[in-house]
């Protein structure tokens, strides 16, 4: 047939097609769109609009404030009243953006919460371990973004506290979690191309941010930290901060997997004795053993970190092998462990310059922790710079 046997466009039933369209995806963005800026927008009609997404059949009568609570983001425990099932949840953990305002500067350009709510959205489902239910999400390049979760206090479960100190029985099974989770993903190029955004120009533009202010920061928390952090360990943590863009690039250059990449007892949750893991802002492609060190350094009093250390690292390397991971020599997993404990005492310093992303006396207690083990495995010497 000839293209000229085709009928012509009719220019104006086009343009009612386009404005129809138009209109029913405009009339779909009003009836589903979820973005709140204050906790004071999480009214019924929001809450009706997150269940549209599941059932468009349930109505949310009411909803109560629960608790507020700002650090990196807002975070908004609400109890929803809705005549649906209880597949539907009933109360809801919302992430707004930070209503401190040092907070979310430091999130904001990183797009943190965006990151998060595109996890949710995108990669959540194959991760194989505990995650909070996931409600909805939305994010927007300058409007915002807005995640709600399931509370996981629903279900029985606990969540944790940031200056939490874990039981060596309970760090074990969150460390046998994390090589769960790093195996998963272990080099395996399929999925790495599959969630390439995770390390895009967000990421790079994260790193470039925290490379650009490690220095001013490093000075103004090692000031505010006084006597938690050793005097040897500041000339070595500035030396760090200076030459910052080397030590990451060293910290990332082996096998890749998706990481956490802030895993505090703050970002943990507790169902039956196991542990599941919350906040995901900082999630990346990177260096497994990156999650164990940042969890052993800030989980841990020192005296249990001191004497189950090295059975933890034992567990983490036994778990990858149950999980098919193959060649894991100990005694390189233990360097790189050294080397990668800079990076909790980097954030938890930052934190405290930052002010308003924790409680300053949880802040305090981390840094103790942190720096403790920094200065008992010499971590600094473990980059070279």
């Amino acid at each position: 047939m000839r293209l000229s046997s085709f009928p012509k466009e009719n220019p104006v039933v086009l343009t009612r097609l386009n404005s129809a369209g138009f209109s029913l995806a405009l009339a779909w963005q009003m009836k589903h769109d979820i973005l709140a800026r204050r906790p004071g927008d999480l009214n019924a009609a929001w809450a009706q609009r997150v269940v549209n997404r599941h059932c468009s059949r349930v109505t949310v009568s009411r909803v109560d404030l629960v608790s507020v609570d700002i650090g990196t983001t807002t975070r908004v425990r609400i109890a929803v009243e809705h005549d649906g099932p209880a597949t539907i949840s009933r109360k809801w953990f919302v992430k707004l953006p930070s209503l401190a305002w040092r907070a979310r500067l430091v999130t904001a350009l990183p797009g943190l919460l965006h990151t998060e709510t595109r996890f949710y959205n995108e990669t959540a489902q194959a991760v194989p371990i505990a995650l909070p239910g996931f409600l909805a999400g939305q994010s927007k390049p300058g409007k915002g973004a807005t995640l709600v979760l399931n509370d996981v206090t629903e279900s029985g479960a606990t969540a944790g506290s940031p200056d939490d100190a874990l039981t060596a029985d309970r760090a074990a099974l969150v460390i046998r979690q994390l090589a769960r989770l790093h195996a998963r993903f272990w080099n395996k190029s399929d999925l790495m191309q599959r969630y390439a955004w995770l390390a895009g120009p967000i990421r790079q533009l994260e790193d470039h941010l925290g490379t650009a202010l490690a220095v001013p920061l490093m000075q103004r928390g090692l000031r505010q930290a006084e006597k938690l952090i050793p005097s040897p360990l500041h000339a070595l943590a500035m030396n760090y901060a200076r030459q910052r863009r080397r030590a990451m690039r060293f910290l990332s250059g082996r096998p890749q997997t998706l990481v956490h990449h802030d895993c505090h007892p703050g970002n943990l949750f507790w169902s039956q004795s196991q542990p599941g893991l919350l906040d995901w802002q900082l999630v990346r492609f990177g260096e497994g053993i990156g999650d164990v060190a940042y969890f052993l350094a800030t989980a841990l009093t020192p005296e249990v970190r001191r004497n189950h250390e090295a059975n933890l690292l034992a567990i983490y390397a036994e778990e990858l092998t149950n999980q098919g991971i193959e060649n894991i020599d100990s005694e390189t997993l233990r360097q790189r462990y050294r080397a990668h404990l800079v990076y909790p005492f980097e954030a938890m310093v930052v934190s405290l310059a930052v002010g308003g992303m924790i409680r300053p006396e949880t802040n305090r207690e981390l840094i103790r922790r942190v720096a403790i083990a920094v200065n008992d495995l010499d971590a600094f010497a473990a980059i070279p710079l």
